[in-house]
């Protein structure tokens, strides 16, 4: 394993921590471990309430970082139907319910479908997109309003793994392009079907051809890197 000429490094990332913390967190073990700096980036950002697969690469692998990140990904999540919170998922309370008495697997199965393709897509203002240089989330948390444009995105497949009708909540599995959104994805379906939405559980698992499995535990990161030959 050497750093420098590039090592590409799947980690399975817990939920309640940055990507950039999940990446900053590998890079100080790395750097340990290679008695000198090591150049580390990663190809796409998990939200910090999601979980799973977040590709990492050293050294001279950061170039292939965009080529990664243009790789499909897979995505398992929940989503808690009849009401919405400000970033449409658990990071902020429920601001807005709606009715759900009308919500049958017949309506879902009948909405999902305007959701696959190449669709549009506007992004949640809780997010990273950039704003006159500035974050949109930078703009919320501040208390000022923020518009984002909606963006040209392609979903492959999105499969129901669970409907719970007692709890109104929906479990579903999502193969998709660059750039989509989930949280997004669950706002328009519930608003699609004349309700709300928001996610209380996503993960992420598969980009490319890298799962979930693959992926190396991230609390159990330093004893994996006790384990790996490294040539300094």
């Amino acid at each position: 394993m050497n750093f420098k000429e590039g090592v590409i490094i799947p980690i399975d990332k817990p939920y309640g921590i940055t990507s950039f913390k999940a990446l900053a967190h590998v890079r100080y073990l790395c750097t340990q471990a290679n008695d000198g700096k090591v150049k580390i980036g990663h190809a796409g950002t998990l939200d910090p309430l999601a979980t799973g697969v977040l590709i990492l690469a050293t050294g001279k692998m950061t170039k292939q970082i965009e080529t990664l990140q243009a790789h499909t990904k897979e995505y398992v999540a929940t989503l808690q139907l009849g009401a919405t919170t400000p970033s449409y998922d658990m990071e902020h309370e429920v601001n807005e319910k709606f009715p759900v008495e009308h919500i049958t697997r017949e309506l879902i199965d009948k909405t999902l479908p305007q959701f696959v393709g190449d669709i549009e897509q506007i992004p949640p203002t809780y997010s990273a997109v950039k704003v006159d240089g500035k974050r949109a989330f930078d703009y919320r948390r501040s208390g000022k309003e923020v518009v984002l444009k909606a963006k040209n995105i392609h979903i492959d497949e999105i499969e129901v793994l669970n409907f719970d009708t007692a709890k109104m909540q929906l479990t579903i599995r999502v193969g998709c392009g660059k750039g989509t959104y989930i949280r997004a994805l669950a706002r328009d379906l519930g608003r699609a079907m004349n309700s709300g939405a928001y996610l209380t559980a996503l993960r992420r698992t598969r980009v490319g051809d890298v799962k979930v499995e693959d992926c190396v535990n991230y609390d159990q990161f330093e004893t994996w890197l006790q384990q790996q030959i490294i040539d300094k």
